[in-house]
């Protein structure tokens, strides 16, 4: 019976001694830090936003200057594309600005050539309105002086052939010598042939004034000339308009082309890490393709879960503290940037001192001053300043 007694004593007393013993492990080895009073404790892994850097623009790729692991600050190259592509087509938009540039010079000269000839023209119609009108009225006073004298002659042909009449009829009986008689018959005849001249003379004068109205027209027939030329100036002035646009066009894609240049050097955007290099010199590369992927150590942070019941307690801009199990000692402080939005579960690789829950919420701690000691990969434990504003040791 007292063996019985004594084998179950070494039983609780072995019982005793593992406990003790795994207490002590969990103790050192797997127990987060002892937090303070006030606050929400969770593990997790240090993160880092990564940055791909990438070409602007195509091209072949001349040299890389960065491998992995190496450390580059801001603003330095890490990479170079070829100029080929650039050149060719910085000498394609200079042609082609030339032949632009050719076209106004040729549109303005037409204008010119263009608006003499319409200042010429419009001082012929000018010329040509004085000239017919001068014409019309010398042929209108033609007529009249045609028209008078016809008149004259007309009236001087009556009174001959009256005295014609009369003077041949005394001549007959004597009164008057017969010579005085055949006389008068001649003067009547040739004042006749006077009315007949004059007759002629009124119809020349005439036809010189309706010949002298239709050179009224040639203003009018100048005038239409001078539209068409005013057309011609019309459309050169288009072209010219079109062609310093397409000119200024040109030179913006010749400018586009030189900047570009800038673009063939590939610079770092901050300090930090090349985590990978994904490029070799002389691949071809699309704009947008990364060449490199950085790192930046001073911009790393914990990504950590929480439980569900217990998220409510946190807000964005909450003091934090994490630790790394390379001095577990020794926190790194941090703040709360992030909560997400929706619960998830417990993810496989994230474990709790109290026992796994189905949903837990992901919450971003930053560190506010990682010193270099924080890289990511690396497993941290983490604790969120709940209550209060300071940090108040466990008593």
């Amino acid at each position: 019976m007292k063996s019985a007694k004594s084998s179950n004593a070494k039983r609780v007393a072995v019982l005793t001694l593992i406990l003790f013993i795994g207490g002590a492990a969990w103790w050192f080895f797997f127990r987060g830090p002892s937090g303070p009073e006030g606050v929400l404790n969770l593990s997790g892994r240090i993160e880092s936003d990564d940055s791909a850097v990438a070409a602007k623009t195509q091209g072949r790729i001349r040299a890389i200057t960065v491998r992995e692991g190496d450390v580059v600050k801001a603003g330095q190259v890490i990479a170079m594309l070829d100029d080929e592509q650039i050149k060719a087509r910085e000498q394609q938009e200079r042609s082609a600005v030339e032949q632009a540039d050719s076209r106004v010079l040729e549109a303005q000269r037409q204008i010119s050539v263009l608006e003499a000839q319409l200042e010429q023209s419009r001082i012929t119609i000018t010329q040509s309105q004085l000239d017919a009108e001068g014409r019309v009225s010398e042929a209108q006073a033609k007529v009249a002086s045609a028209e008078a004298n016809l008149a004259k002659a007309r009236a001087t042909y009556g009174q001959a052939r009256y005295d014609k009449e009369k003077f041949t009829q005394l001549a007959r009986y004597g009164v008057v010598s017969e010579r005085e008689g055949v006389q008068s018959i001649s003067t009547a005849e040739s004042q006749e042939a006077v009315v007949a001249a004059s007759e002629r003379e009124v119809e020349a004068a005439r036809a010189a004034l309706v010949a002298a109205k239709a050179n009224l027209q040639n203003p009018a027939i100048r005038a239409a000339q001078a539209t068409a030329i005013e057309q011609q100036i019309r459309q050169a002035q288009s072209a010219v308009a079109s062609a310093q646009a397409d000119a200024a066009r040109i030179r913006a894609r010749l400018d586009e082309a030189t900047a570009n240049r800038k673009d063939l050097q590939i610079v770092a955007p901050f300090g930090g890490v090349v985590a990978t290099r994904s490029a070799e010199p002389g691949e071809v590369v699309a704009a947008g393709t990364a060449i490199v992927t950085l790192i930046n150590f001073n911009e790393v942070y914990l990504r950590g879960f929480i439980p569900e019941g217990e998220i409510g307690l946190v807000r964005v801009g909450q003091q934090a503290r994490v630790y790394l199990d390379s001095n577990s000692r020794q926190p790194l402080e941090a703040v709360v940037s992030r909560i997400d939005p929706q619960a998830s579960f417990t993810p496989e690789n994230t474990y709790f001192r109290n026992e796994r829950v189905k949903q837990v919420v992901g919450v971003k701690l930053q560190l506010t001053n990682p010193q270099g000691f924080a890289k990511p990969g690396m497993p941290a434990d983490g604790q969120v300043l709940v209550e209060g504003d300071q940090w108040i040791a466990k008593k």
